[in-house]
């Protein structure tokens, strides 16, 4: 039955209108994985040398306090990046297949997900230079390995949870925020209870257990409820809702194009995928706190903050802007046999990043806290991003025909990510000709030299915005056709 499955998949995979981006975006993902565990391989010896050499203390007693801590942004990087499994099940339905096992499969494809694997790179070297400092029992660093191995699949059963049940990612949030704001504070230290833990399973040959234990409940409990949902009258029904019809007349001042920036506005105001995008660009604003405050000393290099001042104020452009025109993908066919302009099409999703990004740049105000130089990075990072980057996130949308499921939320297994992986990785490219325009200003000159050159490529960007938006517009027109039969199939 599964290896039906596993062929099901690899015929899907192969068959997708979307295989040439995709095929080529794994490539650029699988080279960045290897980046990663190259890292997490050097973080290991170097945290197990730090540890013992510089600070004169016991490495593994060390790591075993922090662990609660590694976990938790685990959870968080795994809600945040991690893919859930889909399944196309309706079709599976009306065949003689044991729901357990299309279940079964669906979950078990995670097992094999990167957020699991790239632990082992850290902790399986770091258990090798315990076991050669000869201190350390072969049995007791297996034993310990086994635990934090259950944990982190408990990691990935309780994030396929939380991601079903949207009430939980309150309630774990909840719990997070509180246990760090009174550690942060100093009102409880949650790691003199944790840490005791940890060593117990190098300590204990039982206490291992409790982990297991843990990790085949999540399962179960997942297991149990995405079996629940899979009926078509109750999980993958279309539920009817109320709704308010709302004419937005303000838009109307943008004429034509404002038909099309109402129907996104109501897209996100509607759908909660949309919805996450608006969070998520909200979030982005805090993210100057680790290059402005000096709080990571890694980032303290000038160039640093030209790379900050983009990510603050282009949020929005960053999450929302990386699925153009995918957000219309189930109607996109529709759209294109209607008598309408691309150029209007195009002008409205550039004016929503635009509008979008001014009103980070004004929400990001607070940062003249720290000086005018940190707030000119944003406000440079802004023009830049209206200038240059909204073009840019427009042009490559042209090939990047990947459908999104609007209904996906209500599905048993539907991707519920709005930032993953991809576009964080699409995102980086971007990233790179400011920092070096504003590197090449600031040491052949002064910090405000780069700036000056940074504005002025978004400035540039905006005085031939009619030469870019013809092209544009020319490289839609060419890809019509196969967006539309990319955005027809099934994945």
């Amino acid at each position: 039955m599964f290896k039906h499955f596993i062929s099901l998949q690899w015929k899907s995979f192969w068959r997708s209108a979307s295989l040439s981006s995709g095929l080529w975006m794994k490539i650029f993902m699988g080279f960045w994985a290897v980046w990663f565990v190259l890292m997490m391989m050097g973080s290991s010896f170097i945290a197990y040398k730090y540890i013992e050499k510089e600070l004169f203390l016991n490495p593994l007693e060390v790591v075993n306090k922090f662990l609660i801590y590694w976990f938790v942004l685990d959870l968080v990087f795994r809600y945040a990046l991690q893919k859930m499994p889909v399944i196309n099940i309706k079709p599976l339905l009306i065949l003689p297949f044991n729901k357990n096992k299309i279940v079964s499969f669906a979950i078990g494809k995670t097992a094999l997900s990167f957020f699991n694997i790239i632990h082992g790179f850290f902790f399986i070297p770091f258990s090798m230079l315990l076991v050669a400092s000869g201190d350390a029992p072969l049995l007791n660093v297996l034993l310990w390995n086994i635990g934090l191995i259950a944990l982190i699949y408990g990691n990935n059963f309780l994030n396929i949870l939380v991601n079903n049940k949207g009430y939980l990612v309150y309630i774990v949030s909840g719990i997070i925020i509180i246990l760090g704001g009174l550690h942060y504070f100093g009102y409880f230290d949650i790691t003199q209870y944790t840490a005791p833990f940890f060593q117990g399973l190098y300590d204990s040959k039982f206490l291992v257990l409790l982990p297991v234990l843990i990790m085949i409940a999540l399962f179960v409990i997942t297991f149990r409820s995405f079996r629940k949902d899979l009926y078509l009258d109750s999980g993958l029904a279309s539920k009817s809702k109320n709704v308010k019809t709302e004419n937005l007349e303000w838009l109307d001042r943008f004429g034509k194009t404002a038909v099309f920036l109402k129907n996104d506005i109501k897209l996100i105001k509607r759908n909660k995928r949309a919805r996450s995008t608006v969070i998520v660009s909200i979030l982005f604003l805090f993210y100057g706190l680790l290059f402005f405050t000096g709080a990571v000393k890694v980032y303290d290099g000038p160039v640093w903050r030209i790379f900050a001042g983009i990510f603050v104020s282009g949020g929005f452009l960053m999450s929302f802007g990386q699925f153009v025109p995918s957000w219309d993908s189930s109607y996109y066919p529709l759209m294109m046999s209607q008598n309408i302009r691309y150029r209007e099409y195009l002008s409205s999703k550039w004016w929503l990043m635009v509008i979008a990004t001014l009103a980070s740049t004004i929400l990001a105000s607070g940062y003249l806290y720290y000086g005018l130089e940190v707030y000119l990075a944003v406000l440079v990072g802004a023009i830049y991003n209206m200038g240059v980057n909204s073009h840019v996130v427009l042009w490559a949308g042209a090939y990047v025909k990947t459908p999104i499921d609007l209904t996906s939320n209500k599905k048993a297994f539907g991707d519920k990510q709005a930032f993953n992986m991809k576009t964080l990785m699409l995102s980086l490219p971007k990233l790179a000709l400011p920092m070096v325009l504003y590197a090449i200003g600031h040491y052949a000159y002064s910090p405000y030299a780069g700036y000056v050159l940074v504005g002025v490529a978004g400035i540039a960007g905006f005085a031939f915005r009619n030469i870019v938006f013809n092209k544009i517009e020319q490289i839609y027109r060419t890809e019509k056709y196969k967006t539309i039969w990319a955005y027809k199939q099934k994945k």
